[in-house]
């Protein structure tokens, strides 16, 4: 095995507001080999997106990334420049977001988009060449080219995500970051979107990063899963391990709390209680509130990710 194309150690990311400090990502630390799919999981408020959009330098403000390591491609990314990272961008890492209709701009049409992405990366070259790759692109992505001339409005929500997909693989990045890429889709539309993914995936030998709070849509796609909650990991490991045998309490409740249609005779069970308020968060382990295994460690101090049965887990149970 060689060097991982993406390494993360012990990433801290923090938003400040009048009300307080919260930490969205706490000390997390992942690595991803080149052409493996890793698939992020948990509720809501988990720190999921806020990782994804860490990866590329992109947190919102007031959040800011505070502390930690980011290695892609052996280039530190938190040591790089603006204008360095505005080249990695696109070319090396891309993101496919969560709305299509609010990231693709409602009054350019389509070969606008493509003409800005292409020609910002290479000024050399001409709005016809830019033109020529987008037609060719949407084309093997089931849009016809000779829609490039349409605005975003004139299409369905599924074309719109197969254009946003087409934008973040026009530069042929070696890592994809896919954020909640169905979100708003039916679940026929959901699924050839999907397949898209792994097709153009195997295609193109990409490296992804997929976040969802599905954890259903990650069993077909990635290789391995990241259980995400209140900002931190709680388990990383094969998705089949963790299918079969979840280690920690909120990996059994998410997948408990799903559809199996594999075994339709068992009830959806639902996680009790919400996610933590991190502006005040539980002390000891973050999850002890709501877990049905809670004893005395749990909350007096915070488990260590330590390594169990081929992968990591965050539980006193483990300890």
């Amino acid at each position: 095995m060689g060097d991982p194309l993406l390494d993360v150690r012990d990433l801290i990311v923090e938003y400040h507001s009048l009300r307080g400090c919260v930490r969205a990502v706490a000390d997390v630390s992942l690595s991803l080999e080149k052409g493996a799919t890793l698939g992020l999981v948990g509720e809501s408020g988990s720190g999921k997106s806020t990782l994804g959009f860490s990866l590329l330098r992109m947190v919102p403000p007031p959040g800011r990334i505070v502390g930690g390591q980011i290695t892609f491609d052996d280039k530190d990314l938190l040591r790089q420049s603006d204008e360095e990272m505005r080249r990695i961008r696109g070319s090396q890492i891309s993101m496919i977001f969560q709305d299509p209709m609010t990231s693709l701009n409602p009054v350019k049409k389509i070969r606008d988009h493509f003409i800005e992405l292409y020609r910002t990366h290479d000024e050399r070259m001409t709005k016809e060449e830019a033109v020529s790759r987008a037609v060719k692109l949407l084309d093997s992505l089931g849009i016809g080219g000779d829609r490039i001339d349409n605005y975003p409005h004139q299409f369905s929500g599924g074309m719109r995500q197969r254009v946003m997909i087409g934008l973040a693989l026009a530069l042929e990045p070696s890592l994809i970051i896919a954020d909640e890429p169905t979100t708003a889709l039916d679940v026929i539309v959901e699924a050839q979107i999907l397949e898209l993914l792994k097709q153009l995936k195997a295609e193109h030998q990409l490296t992804m990063i997929l976040i969802t709070h599905n954890i259903g849509i990650v069993a077909e796609m990635a290789d391995m899963i990241g259980v995400m909650y209140a900002g931190q990991i709680v388990e990383l490991g094969p998705t089949e391990d963790i299918f079969e045998d979840p280690l920690h309490p909120y990996t059994k409740g998410l997948l408990e709390s799903a559809p199996n249609i594999e075994h339709p005779e068992r009830s959806m069970r639902p996680i009790p209680g919400s996610p933590p308020d991190l502006l005040n968060p539980p002390t000891g382990c973050k999850f002890h509130p709501r877990c049905p295994k809670v004893f005395e460690p749990c909350p007096l101090r915070e488990p260590a990710l330590l390594e169990r049965k081929r992968r990591l887990v965050a539980c006193h149970l483990y300890d």
